[in-house]
């Protein structure tokens, strides 16, 4: 029985399942985001914003200069997830949607921090600490930048 259990936790602790489980992570924070993005832009553009965005800046999220932010954060949002989704430059993507969830959570939405953006922080966190995993782009850099990376 002991043996069965140690290759249980053996194969939990492999870098294919690893990299699986950092794979879901950066699926699951850039969804999140992707989809918020798509609202913001006419339907059937790829980032053609729509008016109502500037709207929402202005009047529900109360942010100020609505057409810059609501610009910066309609492009962010679109490129940043697809950075952690393919696993590219993951750090830098997962270490912006970490700042643009705490925007959100402390300008826009702050009674939301439970549920969900510290579901998003951790997410972020996570890639932050350890990046995209096996099965990311950044692992075809890995080699040339780290020393010791697994070859």
């Amino acid at each position: 029985m002991t043996d069965l259990i140690q290759r249980g936790l053996a194969l939990l602790d492999s870098r294919i399942f690893n990299g699986l489980a950092l794979l879901v992570v950066r699926l699951a924070l850039a969804a999140q985001f992707w989809r918020s993005a798509r609202t913001k832009v006419e339907e059937g553009s790829w980032l053609t914003i729509n008016p109502i965005t500037y709207d929402l800046f202005r009047d529900e999220y109360h942010m100020p200069a609505p057409e810059i932010t609501g610009t910066i954060a309609t492009y962010a949002e679109h490129m940043l997830p697809v950075l952690v989704m393919l696993g590219l430059a993951t750090r830098f993507g997962a270490a912006g949607l970490f700042v643009m969830t705490g925007v959100i959570q402390l300008f826009v939405y702050p009674e939301a921090f439970w549920n969900p953006h510290v579901m998003w922080f951790g997410l972020a966190l996570i890639l932050v600490a350890r990046g995209g995993g096996l099965f990311a782009f950044d692992r075809l850099f890995d080699r040339g930048l780290t020393p010791n990376a697994p070859r």
